[in-house]
């Protein structure tokens, strides 16, 4: 969805094309990718390419930029999107590693969902990640989950499959 949030440190709003070189900071980091669905990106043009894919008018997706408030730069990307199957809205995020340990990331997705719970009903929140990312589950952790069950997900390339962890809420 289109949208503009803020925090006291963040600006939380869809990214643009402009935004794909910034992008490219996280997205082409391979300890910021090592455990994400995709492979590190080699081309920051592959960001761009990505942003413009962006439905911002899918009402069931807030996959939006993570602004430093006192800056104005992207520094991270997240949000949720709604899983009709499971009646849950599955969260997902991704940040630049010089931003990690300050707490932006439960920041910014509390707020995203915060946002979303003012617009529809929300049952339940999901979050998958890899077992072995401690980091994951802890914010997992901070923002009220807890374990649900133990899958694996595979990149979208095909080069590396992860045994799993979904954590779950119910609102």
């Amino acid at each position: 969805m289109r949208v503009c949030i803020e925090t006291e440190r963040l600006i939380l709003k869809n990214l643009n094309p402009e935004n794909y070189e910034e992008m490219f900071q996280w997205c082409g980091d391979p300890e910021v990718a090592r455990y994400m669905i995709y492979p590190v990106y080699t081309n920051a043009l592959d960001c761009k390419a990505y942003i413009e894919s962006i439905n911002p008018d899918d009402p069931n997706s807030y996959d939006l930029g993570i602004f430093w408030k006192e800056t104005g730069e992207a520094i991270g990307s997240g949000g949720y999107t709604y899983h009709p199957d499971e009646d849950a809205w599955e969260v997902g995020y991704n940040l630049r590693r010089d931003m990690w340990g300050k707490g932006i990331v439960p920041e910014a997705m509390r707020a995203i969902l915060a946002y979303i719970q003012n617009e529809r009903e929300v049952k339940a929140i999901t979050g998958t990640f890899a077992t072995e990312n401690s980091k994951s589950r802890r914010v997992m952790e901070k923002l009220g989950m807890s374990f649900y069950k133990e899958t694996e997900f595979t990149k979208i390339d095909g080069s590396e499959t992860f045994k799993a962890t979904v954590y779950r809420k119910e609102m």
